[in-house]
C-alpha cells in the first residue's frame, strides 16, 4: 500500500484511500459516493473523483447508475454462493502448494499478518481485521507461486469483502476461528494435506457465517465514513 500521508491526492491514490475504506467496511455496500462529498473531504477536484470511482467500479467494488452517481456494490445472493464456491475449488489446493514451498521468513510474515489481524480485533476495529484475514488469503496464494490463481483469488477476496460486509450474520465469527493460527503451523511444518484439508474447514465455517438472504445495508454517513 502506497503511503499516502505526504503525496499530493492523485485519482490513483483517491482509488487506493475508497478501497481501502470499502474493504475495511467503512463504507458499506449500497452507500452512495456523492463526487462532491468525496471532493471536499480529500480536497481535489470532481475529475481525480470521477477517475477513482471509475476505476473502482472496473475493479467491479462500485457501481455507476445512469443519473443516479456511483454506490458500492451490493452482491446478490447468487453471486455470493458462488464466490465462495469458487474459492473452496481454488484456495485449498493453493493452501498445499504454498506449505511446499513456504521459507522461514514467509512463515514468519504471515504471522506477523495475524499479529496485526489479532491487534485489530482486540481494538475492536473487525472491519481492518477482515480486511487483513483477507490479504493473509492472498498472501497465500502469491507464496504458492500461482500467479494466475493469484489473480483470481485477489479477485474473489475483494468480492468477499462485500458479501461479508452485506451477509455476515455472526460477526463473533472472526473471534471464535483460529483457523489462520492452524495454518501457520501447518505451513511451518510444511504439511501440505493439512494445510488443504485446513483451508476447506475454514472456508467451509466463512460460508455458514453468512445468511445468504436478500437485503440491504444501512445508509452510512459518506463524510463520516471517509473522514476516519
Amino acid at each position: 500500500m502506497t503511503d499516502l500521508s505526504s503525496t499530493p491526492m492523485t485519482a490513483d491514490l483517491l482509488f487506493e484511500k475508497l478501497e481501502l475504506a470499502i474493504h475495511e467496511h467503512r463504507l458499506a455496500p449500497g452507500t452512495k459516493l456523492g463526487e462532491d462529498d468525496i471532493a471536499e473531504v480529500y480536497g481535489v477536484s470532481r475529475t481525480i473523483v470521477r477517475a477513482a470511482l471509475q476505476s473502482l467500479a472496473h475493479q467491479r467494488l462500485v457501481e455507476l447508475k445512469r443519473n443516479r452517481g456511483a454506490y458500492v456494490a451490493q452482491p446478490s445472493v447468487q453471486e455470493a454462493r458462488e464466490v465462495f464456491e469458487a474459492r473452496a475449488l481454488l484456495e485449498p489446493r493453493t493452501a498445499y502448494s504454498a506449505a511446499l514451498r513456504i521459507t522461514d521468513n514467509q512463515v514468519a510474515q504471515l504471522q506477523a499478518h495475524i499479529d496485526a489481524e489479532h491487534g485489530a480485533l482486540h481494538a475492536g476495529d473487525h472491519g481492518r481485521a477482515l480486511y487483513l484475514s483477507g490479504q493473509f488469503h492472498i498472501d497465500i496464494a502469491r507464496i504458492a507461486d500461482q500467479h494466475t490463481i493469484e489473480a483470481f483469488i485477489t479477485q474473489l477476496i475483494s468480492r468477499s469483502s462485500l458479501i461479508i460486509a452485506l451477509y455476515w450474520q455472526r460477526r463473533a465469527a472472526i473471534c471464535e476461528s483460529h483457523a489462520h493460527d492452524a495454518l501457520i503451523t501447518a505451513f511451518a511444518a510444511h504439511d501440505g494435506p493439512r494445510a488443504e484439508e485446513l483451508m476447506k474447514s475454514h472456508l467451509l465455517d466463512l460460508v455458514t457465517s453468512l445468511d445468504l438472504r436478500n437485503k440491504t445495508s444501512a445508509p452510512v454517513s459518506l463524510r463520516a465514513a471517509l473522514s476516519l
